[in-house]
């Protein structure tokens, strides 16, 4: 446990080193790809990861590096809650099964029409140097890490995104958990293998 632990904080070291430095701010030697990274993690940690996520958003921020954290889970909750209410989503999940109920969240929350558009809102009012996304595992399975990066890629190209992935990426697939494989999602780069 204490020997995980330890690579955890030698990573998310790591993606300080990366994130703090101007080559990744400025999004120098991307060749014209687009500045998405994604920092795989492993679940088991998620306590310990969420608290090292902690650390180096303040490390950042006391550097003078503004950064826009948002949490897809709860963005998630603030659509369902402004457009039909939560209780009546609760309702909703009561009523119908798994698959009719995962359809009705899908509908509400349309990652194109209030998703992606919440999300481009949000960048555009903070104006920040670096775009973090996390809880991807909370919103699995209604909404998918490479559908949101595939919607995200035509506008948010301003500034490095990155996302926080509780599984693996090896710049091909997506491997949730570990274990369940999200999808194919090329056009990102594994924060890991950054060269600074």
């Amino acid at each position: 446990m204490i020997i995980e632990q330890e690579i955890i904080v030698d990573k998310f070291k790591t993606i300080f080193e990366i994130t703090s430095s101007s080559k990744f701010l400025k999004m120098e030697g991307l060749s014209g790809e687009i500045p998405f990274w994604i920092a795989p993690y492993d679940i088991q940690f998620q306590d310990f990861a969420a608290e090292q996520f902690e650390h180096l958003v303040n490390k950042l921020k006391h550097k003078g590096i503004d950064v826009l954290i948002l949490d897809l889970f709860q963005m998630s909750i603030e659509i369902i809650d402004g457009n039909i209410g939560l209780d009546k989503m609760f309702e909703v999940e009561k009523k119908k099964n798994k698959i009719k109920f995962k359809k009705a969240l899908q509908s509400t929350l349309n990652l194109h029409e209030r998703f992606i558009p919440l999300i481009v809102e949000k960048v555009n009012e903070a104006n920040p140097k670096i775009l973090m996304l996390k809880g991807v595992g909370a919103v699995y399975p209604f909404i998918r890490s490479h559908n949101v990066l595939n919607n995200l890629q035509s506008s948010i190209t301003e500034i490095p995104t990155l996302m926080f992935f509780p599984g693996e990426y090896n710049g091909r697939a997506l491997n949730l958990f570990g274990d369940l494989k999200d999808d194919n999602y090329y056009r990102a780069f594994n924060i890991f293998e950054h060269r600074l």
